[in-house]
């Protein structure tokens, strides 16, 4: 007798929860303007789930070798051209169009302390919905991918010169 009042209360509970969150939802009380963060409890509970997706997704994604000189310097180029508006490099910061999205992109001088390097690999390949974080599997090739991967793998011990030099005259001072 207590287990199924302990379960049908569970389920009125859920069941209220999903109405409220749906009356939230239709409503259009919740704003998702990108001139506004995230409250921070949906922002936790959206990047719990990120991890979680990237980490479920990648699971079978082979590293190919990475850090050889040449693929680092590849990786360099293509960051530079691809991934530093919005996340910025060792001494720069990221430019505006990078600042004004929602979530603001993260910067990825110390990524490989939170991603392994398939899901790095996965998040560039494949992006991240409604982040501003597009997929470049149609724009870069898995060489071009797998170089970014090691370039960021690189990141934590550049200094802003050697980015520079690395990334070439192009580079943002």
């Amino acid at each position: 007798m207590i287990i199924r009042t302990v379960l049908l209360t569970l389920l009125a509970v859920g069941v209220t929860a999903a109405a409220a969150g749906m009356t939230v939802l239709r409503a259009g009380w919740y704003n998702i303007g990108a001139t506004q963060q995230h409250h921070p409890l949906v922002h936790k509970v959206l990047e719990k789930g990120m991890h979680y997706s990237v980490r479920f997704h990648a699971r079978e994604v082979r590293v190919p070798a990475l850090g050889a000189p040449q693929q680092v310097l590849r990786g360099a180029a293509v960051y530079r051209d691809r991934c530093v508006q919005c996340h910025g490099a060792p001494g720069v910061a990221q430019d505006r169009h990078g600042m004004s999205m929602q979530p603001v992109p993260g910067p990825l001088v110390d990524a490989t302390a939170r991603w392994k390097p398939r899901e790095l690999y996965w998040i560039t390949r494949h992006g991240v919905k409604m982040s501003g974080m597009p997929a470049w599997e149609y724009h870069l090739s898995d060489e071009d991918l797998w170089a970014v991967v090691a370039f960021v793998a690189s990141m934590p011990a550049l200094t802003p010169d050697q980015y520079r030099g690395m990334a070439g005259p192009e580079a943002q001072p």
